[in-house]
């Protein structure tokens, strides 16, 4: 199983859209203890509105979106858009499909991403999940992503359940 990173187009949408939605899915059945934080970052209708506008969100020349593939099937997805802090950029939104768990499609698209951001002029990249995304967390350690501080301010009720990381570039 060959698998390829390359950026979305506009013909993507629906299987970006797909994949968004299935990673929601996913957070909704791993974060059934704190539903409030799911429903403030994920509620259905701020989400679809989310989606909507990624392309835009991810725009060339500032950020991008990145798709996984195995033989032209999309199994999976990255994103990285500018960060608050001049040359740091973050990134999102990063999900496989569950039928290609384990093929290494995830630390393509994060070295892909990486590497993008870099071109682009980053040096330093953010991502944060969630504690029950064990599987998202020890992907990141193996990429060589640290834990860090927070680098946003939330609800204090949703910071147990948060991790925060970075990776210079």
């Amino acid at each position: 199983m060959t698998v390829r990173i390359r950026s979305a187009t506009a013909e993507d949408a629906p299987d970006v859209a797909r994949l968004c939605w299935a990673y929601r899915d996913l957070l909704l059945t791993r974060s059934s203890e704190f539903p409030d934080m799911v429903e403030f970052y994920y509620g259905a209708d701020s989400y679809a509105a989310l989606i909507n506008d990624l392309p835009r969100i991810h725009a060339r020349p500032k950020g991008d979106i990145l798709l996984a593939t195995v033989d032209s099937k999309v199994i999976g997805c990255a994103m990285y858009y500018p960060f608050e802090i001049k040359g740091v950029t973050e990134i999102k939104r990063v999900f496989v499909d569950q039928t290609a768990r384990g093929t290494g499609a995830g630390s393509a698209l994060l070295r892909a991403t990486m590497q993008a951001a870099q071109t682009d002029g980053y040096t330093r990249v953010v991502l944060d999940t969630v504690t029950t995304l064990t599987e998202a967390i020890t992907l990141y350690g193996r990429v060589g992503f640290q834990p860090c501080a927070p680098d946003y301010e939330t609800n204090p009720d949703f910071m147990p359940h948060l991790r925060f990381f970075d990776h210079a570039l």
